[in-house]
């Protein structure tokens, strides 16, 4: 990483091999400032099912990686999809693993909404969530790019100006927002 770069930890919320959330992070990485690093986290899918008793005789490799990778980043981007008017199970589970960290409390959280159907459901519960936890919700940063349906890939993003600038603005609302809170 490039001195007075910004590391983000770009967290989906879907396991689905063909996302559109992680096809629009994987976007927002492709179109990142300078000033940005976006990381994928790609351990969704191997974190065990949360349980108290369990993280307090010793908490499991790969929550001990997530909470480490979180630990190592300024920020945090989310693209999580909606389930029933919530947040997916397993997303849930990824946020209970982080509950009890030093890590989570006070990192900065911007929310990148990929539905075009107005989905907003789980970005309520998903805010409720987070501010509980003690994240910083930076809602300046936070975004809804409508993308073309479930499935589409990287480059289908990619390919639609308008959905780069909206990306764009959205890592620039970012950028100045760890900017400022680097700021003296």
């Amino acid at each position: 990483m490039r001195a007075g770069r910004k590391r983000v930890l770009c967290l989906s919320g879907s396991l689905r091999r063909r996302s559109s959330n992680t096809a629009a992070l994987q976007a927002a990485q492709a179109l990142a400032p300078d000033g940005l690093e976006l990381v994928p986290y790609d351990g969704l899918g191997d974190l065990p099912l949360f349980n108290p008793d369990i993280e307090t005789l010793a908490v499991p490799p790969q929550a001990l990686a997530l909470r480490e990778a979180v630990g190592r980043a300024d920020a945090l981007l989310i693209a999580c999809p909606e389930y029933a008017h919530g947040v997916p199970g397993a997303f849930k589970n990824l946020l209970d693993w982080l509950v009890g960290s030093l890590e989570f409390p006070g990192k900065p959280v911007a929310l990148l909404n990929a539905s075009g159907r107005g989905s907003y459901h789980a970005q309520e519960a998903l805010e409720e969530i987070l501010r509980t936890m003690s994240a910083r919700v930076l809602g300046g940063a936070c975004a809804t790019v409508a993308l073309p349906g479930a499935g589409c890939g990287r480059d289908e993003v990619l390919a639609s100006p308008e959905r780069c600038a909206e990306l764009r603005s959205l890592l620039t609302a970012l950028e100045h927002a760890l900017a400022a809170k680097a700021s003296p």
